[in-house]
């Protein structure tokens, strides 16, 4: 079997290098695609800084891969040769499990993830289950669908598994990598739409995204304000908030549900909670349905990501532009590497 060139780090916060990797002969039930654009996500940065703890090295970064199929396991359903499709944050699940056969596959106790144990996409190729291979709707821009595949599903998901109607009113905070779609999301889905912010500047960005209003999170002023108002908040931030005035926030049988991730306790009043029915969750990245589902929404709706793109070659900068936050809002490799 021929190497697959792949940009790798040797240890945690090193620098990707060039690498390559015999893959072995394709599993009966995987697809080999190669890649031709790959998003870079926040979680690829945690995972080379090893800042969860379990990154295994060399460790190969990229997990929203967009690109045609090279080559078909024996038991690969549904999907061709030459067709293009998109890899996100899982690469595999058992199909088996209570989960998978209830369509929750992103919950399987056996799930595989792309750049977990294995080797991501920032490669020439690389391989999933079929089931992971999501088909690019036409409609979609393949340059921009990479982030689509991590950050859209991430902030979409929410929507179908806590039954969020056009007739809700949603708060989104944060307008970064995930708030900026999940913006598009929301108002697209019929809701009446704010976003909370700390960057007032943003405020006419965030509007022409899909806000209807937009509330600046350094007012304690217009937090106060807000009290009793959201029928589902979605915060997609990784930093300590104001928690119990985003709970007050919401109305009686509210919903939060939290995407970014903060590794700060979030001190929250059991009374906050009871005394209007509200509640506070966690959601990942969906399953293969719920993915197929956002692509479709996002082609009929024209939602895409902001990008900027670099040449795969130059991942390094890249990294550098997304930990100095500076990227605005998702950054996508363009694949150049030999």
């Amino acid at each position: 079997m021929s190497q697959i060139p792949v940009l790798a780090a040797k240890s945690a916060k090193g620098r990707l290098e060039p690498f390559s990797y015999d893959p072995g002969p394709l599993g009966d039930d995987q697809v080999e695609i190669s890649v031709e654009y790959c998003g870079l996500c926040h979680s690829d940065l945690t995972m080379l800084n090893n800042d969860i703890g379990f990154s295994q090295y060399p460790l190969v970064p990229g997990h929203e891969a967009i690109g045609k199929i090279t080559a078909l396991g024996s038991n690969a359903k549904f999907l061709k040769v030459g067709q293009t499709v998109g890899l996100g944050w899982n690469a595999g699940s058992c199909l088996h499990c209570a989960q998978c056969l209830t369509g929750n596959h992103n919950l399987c106790s056996t799930l595989e993830m792309t750049i977990v144990g294995r080797y991501g996409a920032f490669a020439t190729k690389v391989r999933c289950h079929w089931v992971w291979a999501s088909p690019i709707p036409d409609g979609i821009e393949i340059p921009k669908a990479g982030p689509l595949l991590c950050g859209g599903i991430t902030v979409f998901n929410p929507l179908l598994q806590f039954g969020i109607l056009p007739t809700h009113r949603v708060g989104i905070v944060g307008i970064g990598g995930l708030g900026h779609l999940a913006l598009q999301f929301a108002n697209k889905w019929g809701c009446e739409v704010t976003a909370f912010t700390s960057s007032a500047n943003k405020a006419d960005e965030a509007k022409s995204m899909g806000a209807h209003h937009v509330i600046d999170t350094h007012s304690e002023e217009a937090l106060a304000k807000a009290a009793g108002s959201f029928d589902f908040i979605l915060s997609t931030v990784n930093a300590k908030l104001d928690w119990p005035a985003y709970v007050r926030a919401l109305a009686p049988k509210g919903k939060m549900n939290v995407v970014g991730i903060s590794t700060d306790p979030m001190p929250i009043s059991a009374l906050d909670l009871l005394i209007a029915q509200r509640s506070v969750s966690g959601s990942p990245v969906g399953p293969p349905s719920v993915v197929n589902q956002m692509l479709n929404f996002c082609a009929r709706h024209n939602i895409l990501p902001v990008t900027e793109e670099f040449p795969m070659t130059h991942a390094n900068e890249a990294l550098e532009h997304l930990e100095a936050g500076k990227a605005r809002y998702r950054i996508v490799l363009k694949q150049d590497l030999n």
